[in-house]
């Protein structure tokens, strides 16, 4: 009794649908009960009967395969916009049988996801391209299978959502850049530290001739000794516009973080400090303006 009411709660949480080999066993069976029919076969009659048998079973078998697995997102890293990133989820198997044949799905991706021993689970990986930054909404996931003979399509829906904060595009000059155009502020040059190509923000002093006779426009790249506490970055002086501003602000903050170097960030209404707030929060200030 307590199994089948457990089977009644699965059966309530899995959709099917027919899929062309269901109409394959509909015209064989009809085919077959005309054929005993009118001939009267033991044969036909004993076929007939393992044909239905089969048919009727893989329904149970299917929901049953699939109806203990449940899912869920886990924390993901950061997400930024027009950039792929990727979600995490973990399906858990709560059964003590294997699960086979089970495909995770969200709109055109799918995953499938091998078999799953019971009691045990795994971690997929979804790929999401956020198309703007402010807040994220995922959901829509759901599993399916056609295990085991593919007569029908079980889908059970995933009710979990990821909320998450997209930042802006990291995109940008970069802040070596950056620091060459405000190099008498915040630095001066310390001493000779090779060549690399000109991109167009260097400045022609540094042009190195040698290389230009050569058919190659390279500069002079020099350490430098900076001799301000931390970096101050405008918002209006950042870029042309408002998105463009916040995409370079954001490519800063990023190289900023991996080189461990402090900042402040003057906003319209406000200045961040990275002294006294995380990367993650002072992001989130720009995603959200």
């Amino acid at each position: 009794m307590k199994s089948l009411r457990t089977f009644a709660q699965i059966y309530k949480r899995i959709d099917q649908h027919a899929t062309r080999y269901s109409i394959v066993v509909v015209v064989l069976l009809f085919g077959l009960f005309l054929e005993a029919y009118m001939h009267d076969f033991n044969l036909v009659y004993i076929t007939l009967f393992f044909v239905f048998s089969l048919a009727f079973s893989a329904g149970p078998i299917g929901i049953l395969n699939l109806g203990h697995l449940e899912a869920s997102y886990i924390r993901s890293g950061r997400l930024f916009a027009h950039q792929e990133g990727h979600l995490s989820m973990q399906i858990q198997n709560n059964s003590a049988n294997t699960s086979w044949s089970v495909i995770l799905r969200h709109e055109n991706t799918s995953i499938p996801l091998g078999p799953l021993k019971g009691d045990t689970s795994t971690i997929v990986q979804l790929p999401v391209l956020p198309d703007k930054r402010g807040t994220f909404t995922h959901k829509g996931c759901y599993l399916e299978s056609k295990y085991p003979l593919s007569t029908v399509r079980l889908v059970m829906k995933i009710k979990d959502a990821y909320n998450a904060i997209v930042y802006p595009e990291p995109k940008g000059i970069s802040l070596h850049s950056f620091l060459q155009q405000e190099e008498n502020f915040y630095g001066e040059e310390k001493e000779f530290d090779g060549l690399r190509v000109y991109d167009g923000s260097q400045k022609l002093s540094h042009i190195h001739w040698a290389s230009v006779a050569k058919g190659e426009i390279s500069v002079k790249v020099f350490s430098k000794e900076t001799q301000t506490p931390k970096l101050v970055f405008n918002f209006y002086t950042a870029a042309v516009n408002d998105e463009s501003r916040l995409s370079q602000l954001c490519l800063w903050v990023l190289e900023c973080e991996k080189q461990n170097l402090p900042f402040m960030i003057q906003m319209p209404n406000r200045v961040l400090h990275s002294t006294k707030e995380r990367t993650d929060v002072i992001l989130e200030t720009l995603a959200r303006y």
